[in-house]
């Protein structure tokens, strides 16, 4: 992507643009005199930590904020008009049209009681005034180019029937279908596997090189900036901290925050040399000033029996239709899937959005019930299991979600959040009290902060709160499912090494259930490759990668982002082929899979796609 950048009009000039919210003591300044300009062609990266100031830069841009909560000041020109003094019936034909808006998270842009297929139409024809008929066509080409599978039958799907992922990419699409001249992306591929978020960045790239798009990219993975800025703007509390070409930030950068931030991105091949999962090196914000934690990982006894075995676990959702619910296919979820954890072992499972990752720690979980299969923790089965005798073997097992925020019950204080699973147990309610305080403190908290509701705490924090309450009745193993995932990268180191010393402290084995190829490089005794449902290759940490044997393997590393502009803008990931649909029809049985060993305890797929 080359675009001259001293030269031609901006598409969009945001001078001294100021943002203040009220509150019950006032008007509160968030975020102060940013400027700058975006070119056609051209995509600025503006980058900081939860809190920065990034996201409502770009509401304020759209004039998204609370009408009547919010002040804005300065100018946003676009093509020389100030779009904060035009009415809100021309902001409508700017928005979309103009100016489109990829936001965070789906599931709160998407409407969950309309389908897929209205919802894209809808745009399309508000915006384009075309038929019913051709804004479904439309729609199938849009969802088919931002790799959807089966697009056409899932035009009729509502945003719960699709993962993460999915909805993220649905979400992509809906922006880009009107053709504007100015993509505003807000953490677009934060909830996106590698291979996928590779896909979704040179997707936006061909689009920009076709439509000489300008592209406002809003990140806080450092990987991905390197990847896709012409130039990068960095923002520390509200404020401009330098802003400059993307290679000169990396090779260059001038203060402390920005050298804090990229010393701080995890790095694939960290840890060619470490024989065994450790924490990463703590950088202070402020300072960049680098530490190393206080504490080591223990090495897994393989003598020991496994805590959690999981043998040919299978999964599958029905997919039902018309009036009398005839069952036309099944949603293969997870097939025929085997693996054991031991004392004290992190297993990582990995895989593109859709893989069946989450719902095999689902499975385990019991929190869907599998079709088939077995799983015993600490040798006693749970498939099967009625609801009461269910209730007591989970207090061995306990899940950390992705959002923390919907994870909590916002009208309950998460002291209350953290004693539920005690109550539950049956404990002592001052014995509860007392470990809520001890808890909060554990996880790097203050005991009063029990009295707080959720909103009260940022995302990290709040991630804190949630592990805290898996640890509640003292689990012996932790499904952790893309825990980190939403996290900015200072906040994800924070929380990976708080897992970490807490697995060391209490020998906790862990499911690490993450697309993020580098934390799982850093956390994990060994590693599990999904796709499709099944897994492809499982071995070791260092087996996995610095030796992949399956090709999908191969591609998922390929993907991962390089902190690094002159080697990300070179890197070709292998072809593999298109995921295929994971929707069968009645009665449909996968094959029966062989494996290969490729060294001890390694196991390689041998039927390629």
């Amino acid at each position: 992507m080359a675009f001259d950048l001293d030269t031609g009009q901006p598409l969009l000039s945001v001078r001294d643009l100021s943002t203040s919210f009220k509150s019950l003591t006032g008007w509160t300044e968030v975020i102060r005199d940013i400027s700058f300009d975006l070119h056609a062609g051209e995509t600025l990266a503006l980058v900081g930590e939860s809190g920065s100031g990034k996201s409502v830069t770009s509401l304020s841009i759209m004039r998204l904020n609370p009408a009547g909560r919010t002040r804005t000041s300065g100018q946003v020109l676009f093509e020389g008009q100030d779009l904060l003094h035009l009415s809100e019936e021309q902001m409508l034909r700017v928005r979309g049209n103009d100016i489109a808006m990829i936001f965070q998270e789906p599931m709160t842009s998407l409407n969950p009681v309309l389908s897929i297929g209205f919802q894209l139409g809808e745009a399309l024809r508000l915006h384009r005034g075309i038929t019913q008929a051709e804004a479904m066509k439309e729609a199938e080409r849009l969802l088919e180019r931002v790799r959807i599978p089966a697009a056409r039958a899932r035009l009729s799907d509502f945003p719960h029937n699709f993962s993460g992922g999915m909805r993220q990419r649905v979400m992509i699409a809906m922006a880009l279908a009107c053709g504007p001249r100015v993509l505003v992306a807000d953490e677009p591929t934060t909830a996106l596997d590698v291979t996928v978020q590779a896909q979704i960045i040179d997707l936006l790239k061909e689009l920009q090189r076709e439509e000489g798009m300008g592209i406002l990219f809003i990140t806080h993975d450092m990987g991905v900036v390197a990847e896709v800025a012409d130039r990068t703007l960095v923002m520390y509390k509200g404020n401009m901290v330098e802003c400059a070409p993307t290679r000169e930030i990396f090779a260059n950068p001038r203060q402390n925050y920005t050298r804090a931030l990229i010393s701080s991105v995890p790095r694939l091949g960290s840890m060619a040399e470490s024989p065994a999962p450790r924490p990463f090196d703590v950088t202070d914000r402020e300072t960049a000033v680098q530490s190393t934690p206080d504490f080591t990982v223990a090495p897994v006894r393989p003598d020991e029996a496994p805590v959690l075995e999981v043998e040919g676990l299978r999964t599958r959702f029905p997919i039902r239709r018309g009036l009398f619910g005839r069952l036309v296919g099944n949603v293969h979820a997870v097939e025929n899937v085997s693996f054991d954890i031991r004392p004290g072992e992190t297993l990582s499972l990995v895989g593109e959005s859709g893989c069946g990752k989450s719902t095999t720690g689902r499975s385990v979980m019991r929190l869907v019930t599998p079709q088939a299969g077995s799983v015993r923790l600490g040798g006693q089965e749970m498939v099967g299991l009625g609801r009461s005798a269910l209730r007591r073997i989970r207090q061995d097992i306990q899940m950390v979600f992705q959002d923390p925020f919907a994870s909590l019950d916002p009208r309950s204080r998460v002291g209350s959040s953290i004693a539920e699973p005690m109550i539950v147990a049956g404990l002592d309610r001052e014995l509860i009290r007392q470990r809520v305080g001890d808890l909060l403190e554990e996880v790097g908290l203050s005991r009063d902060m029990a009295r707080r509701f959720p909103h009260e705490f940022s995302g990290g924090q709040r991630q804190r709160i949630c592990i805290a309450r898996a640890l509640a009745v003292r689990p012996k193993v932790i499904v952790a499912d893309e825990a980190v995932s939403a996290l900015d990268v200072t906040i994800k180191v924070q929380i990976v090494n708080l897992l970490m010393e807490l697995q060391a402290r209490h020998r906790l084995s862990m499911l690490f259930i993450s697309h993020d190829m580098a934390v799982v490089e850093r956390v994990s005794h060994r590693v599990a490759v999904m796709y499709l449902g099944e897994i492809v290759e499982i071995g070791s940490r260092a087996a996995i990668f610095s030796s992949p044997q399956h090709a999908y393997t191969r591609q998922l590393l390929a993907a991962v982002p390089v902190a690094d502009p002159g080697v990300a803008r070179d890197r070709a990931p292998a072809a593999f082929g298109d995921l295929r649909n994971p929707v069968k029809p009645p009665g449909y049985e996968p094959p029966r899979r062989s494996y290969r060993k490729a060294g001890p305890d390694h196991l390689v797929r041998i039927d390629e796609f």
